[in-house]
């Protein structure tokens, strides 16, 4: 009687200690619940333990019910959320003290806060023997008697898809304002649902669902992510992960920057890895800055305030900007005057749009309209634009107009404090007052003195500009300055550009003229407006998006370097993607070291070692120096470019892949390059950095010194070898001091010893294993100091 009494005595407990979940379970039944304060301890796990469920802490006393990624006790990646987050009303949590989840005895999953309130339900009436079960899979499941699922997490996501879980057209990614989901045409978008605004921001809503490369014509309205790292969408979009493959934790989150992210789990560090994302340029989402700010990419993202703006929360872009003037509707058009933000525009939301007109005739129909805040005129055309309501602001380098703020005369400051979210500039980017006519500004009294001093500066800077002119015109025109210092001095003047199609299927003379074709498209010759000849290459293989693209050959045309190809500019309209770049004379290595060229003009050798200096700068400079860390990729005879003096010129860089100048590697999903001239890495599926670079130049290298394709087999003593063979059998060579058995015969011994020795020392150590590889920069310096044979000490030995 004593035992059994005692054990009626424990029975609550023990009900107590299993209902609050005090260890991790894989299955809840009707009447079991947990507490708020038994937050710390898990309710339930999944089977290979990958998953739990839970009470998650969000603060000091607020709770959500979630399920989330069991990588460290302390680091938990939340999955999804009975009670998420509401843009509308914050968080929706629950209080840490009496409240509870649980699963009531007709079956329906329950969440309520401390008072008792409801805040969350299934909506199940499953009957006494329900079930709830958090699978391997991530999706928290409710079972019938049946063992049929009549709930699951899977059919109702928050900010978060799982492998193997479906977004359809009943259901949304929502974090913050944005949302991802199906539209009623079948396509995939991102929607910013703001407070005074809703607009649609990805894919590009300048583009028809065509253009962008979507197929409205499917109704099936789902996308879901499969365990080998693609995220495949009915309509046609892909992500496919850098780490593609199987066995790898993955996850597609929107985030609350608004864009949505594949992230992959890295076992060894336990830290998320982006491995895909759908917008590449950041300021293309809109509300990112909030209104009024502008999101300026010219120097790397970062949130600002427009002139005479400030920041509404310090802590909080997303709330935007505020004027720091009254803006009170009924004051003097002569009150107010405007400042330039170049490159700058607020997409959507116009007032009014004009075409045709002149800059002066836009600024006034601003000027004198109450309810216009700033206007965005484009030359060309003339289009202009003028807005009553300032957000989605964003500042491009190839934007074709600038946007002009109104603000006071009075103004202390026409420059803007700028609060950087993130920055990678070198300059603060300032503001331009932009001046207009005399007559825009009034005569009052007050403003005498500055209209004085407006006309005085209008004054000089014409007489500058006349001054220039004439002096550019008696001096090229009147004292026969070569044509190709008037030709450089043209050719610096201008900038990186877009171009029409129209535009340059024209200059190409409808794509006649034929100079070369490779993998990643044919090369055009033509002739532009201005009379330049330039390089037209059409690619036909991108699988960029449009905006991927505009970012990449945006960072691409900073590139400048007098051994690298110059790239003028680009065309994107729909599905063709040109590039523009300068016409090089001289066609490429490849035809003067094994081609036709090669009888008719046979390279000398101190042509061959300056060619094999300028390729190693280029490269330098790609690796260690431009503004992106750039890796080429495909390195060979065919991408160096022989100009008029026989100076090297590399093309094609940057279409492989950038990566961030803090990067060590990074990943292919393809390989690239051309068999003979990859590294070894490529086969062995190995992180890829500019090491593959080096090993492609050791093989040129090595083609220079020779004059023969050594990348595909030779013949030596009429017996065919490949390529390892013959490195083995040049080093053997070498050994023996015999280098002239290696250089190219047509030369007739008629080499430099001591570079020839060099050269194939490089190229031997560009051949080893990649971490013995040298770097450019060093190869640099080794040739630079074969120039002088009292400095030369050999720095490589093989």
């Amino acid at each position: 009687m004593a035992a059994l009494l005692y054990l009626v005595l424990l029975l609550p407990l023990l009900s107590f200690k299993i209902c609050s979940g005090a260890s991790p379970r894989q299955t809840m039944t009707t009447g079991s619940h947990i507490r708020g304060e038994d937050h710390g301890e898990v309710f339930l796990i999944s089977p290979d333990r990958t998953f739990s469920c839970g009470f998650h802490e969000l603060g000091t006393n607020a709770l959500t019910f979630s399920i989330w990624y069991t990588t460290s006790a302390t680091n938990r990646t939340v999955v999804w959320t009975a009670n998420p987050y509401s843009a509308e009303s914050g968080y929706s949590p629950v209080n840490k003290y009496g409240s509870r989840i649980s699963l009531n005895h007709d079956g329906n999953l329950i969440l309520t806060d401390t008072n008792g309130s409801m805040v969350w339900e299934s909506r199940t009436s499953s009957g006494k023997h329900t079930t709830v079960t958090l699978l391997n899979s991530g999706n928290l499941v409710i079972n019938d008697t049946s063992n049929n699922i009549v709930w699951q997490s899977f059919h109702s996501p928050t900010d978060t898809l799982l492998p193997g879980q479906n977004l359809t057209k009943d259901t949304r990614l929502v974090s913050g304002y944005h949302h991802l989901y199906f539209d009623n045409d079948n396509v995939l978008r991102m929607l910013y649902d703001g407070p005074e605004i809703t607009s649609i921001y990805w894919p590009s809503p300048d583009y028809n669902a065509e253009k962008n490369g979507r197929n409205r014509f499917n109704s099936t309205r789902i996308a879901v992510l499969d365990d080998m790292g693609n995220f495949v969408s009915s309509d046609g979009f892909k992500i496919e992960a850098s780490d593609s493959g199987p066995g790898i934790k993955r996850r597609i989150t929107i985030d609350y920057d608004g864009n949505f992210r594949m992230y992959s789990l890295n076992a060894s560090t336990g830290k998320w890895n982006v491995t895909g994302q759908a917008v590449i340029q950041m300021c293309y989402v809109h509300g990112l800055c909030g209104k009024n700010g502008l999101c300026d990419y010219s120097s790397g993202l970062q949130c600002r305030c427009p002139p005479d703006y400030e920041m509404v929360d310090p802590t909080n872009w997303n709330k935007g900007c505020r004027p720091m003037f009254s803006t009170d509707k009924n004051q003097s058009t002569e009150d107010f005057t405007f400042v330039k933000q170049p490159h700058a525009d607020y997409y959507g939301f116009d007032l009014s749009s004009n075409k045709s007109i002149s800059f002066e005739a836009c600024w006034n129909i601003c000027l004198n309209t109450s309810t216009c805040l700033s206007f965005t005129y484009k030359g060309g055309d003339g289009w202009c634009y003028t807005k009553d309501l300032l957000y989605n602001g964003q500042v491009y380098m190839y934007f074709p107009g600038d946007n002009y703020m109104k603000v006071p005369k009075n103004s202390n400051s026409l420059i803007s404090t700028i609060s950087k979210k993130e920055s990678l500039t070198c300059e603060p980017p300032g503001s331009e007052v932009m001046l207009g006519s005399a007559s825009m500004y009034g005569t009052k009294k007050d403003n005498i003195n500055w209209t004085y001093f407006y006309v005085f500066a209008a004054i000089l800077g014409a007489l500058e500009l006349l001054v220039i002119v004439t002096g550019w015109y008696f001096f090229f025109k009147k004292h026969n300055i070569p044509k190709s210092m008037e030709d450089g001095y043209k050719m610096i003047t201008n900038q990186f550009r877009r171009f029409t199609y129209r535009e340059l299927r024209e200059a190409t003379g409808k794509f006649k003229e034929e100079l070369g074709r490779g993998g990643a498209g044919i090369v055009y010759r033509g002739v532009l407006e201005d009379k330049k000849i330039v390089a037209v290459k059409k690619l036909t293989d991108v699988r960029q998006g449009e905006e991927e693209f505009w970012a990449e050959v945006t960072l691409i045309g900073r590139i400048n370097h007098i051994n690298l190809v110059r790239m003028w500019g680009f065309c994107s309209e729909g599905p063709n993607r040109l590039l523009v770049y300068e016409y090089v004379e001289n066609e490429s290595l490849d035809k003067y070291l094994f081609g036709e060229r090669s009888t008719e003009s046979l390279l000398g050798w101190s042509q061959r070692y300056r060619l094999a200096l300028g390729t190693a700068r280029g490269l330098a400079y790609l690796h260690h120096e431009c503004l992106e860390w750039v890796v080429h990729c495909d390195v060979k005879p065919e991408n160096i470019l022989l100009t008029r003096d026989f100076d090297a010129k590399i093309a094609d860089f940057g279409l492989a892949k950038l990566a961030k100048r803090d990067s060590t590697s990074f990943n292919f999903t393809h390989m690239r390059g051309t068999m003979g001239y990859m590294a070894p890495e490529w086969a062995l599926n190995l992180p890829i950095n500019a090491k593959v670079d080096v090993y492609s130049y050791g093989v040129v290298l090595l083609e220079i010194v020779t004059g023969i394709r050594v990348s595909s087999g030779i013949l030596l003593e009429e017996r065919q070898i490949d390529f390892l063979e013959f490195v083995q059998e040049a080093k053997h060579i070498l050994s023996t001091g015999n280098v002239g058995d290696i250089v190219d015969d047509r030369l007739h011994g008629h080499f430099d010893t001591e570079q020839a020795i060099a050269m194939v020392k490089i190229a031997f150590s560009c051949l080893e294993e990649r971490s013995k590889r040298p770097t450019m920069d060093e190869i640099v310096k080794v040739l630079m100091s074969c120039d002088d044979e009292d400095d030369y000490h050999p720095a490589y030995s093989y």
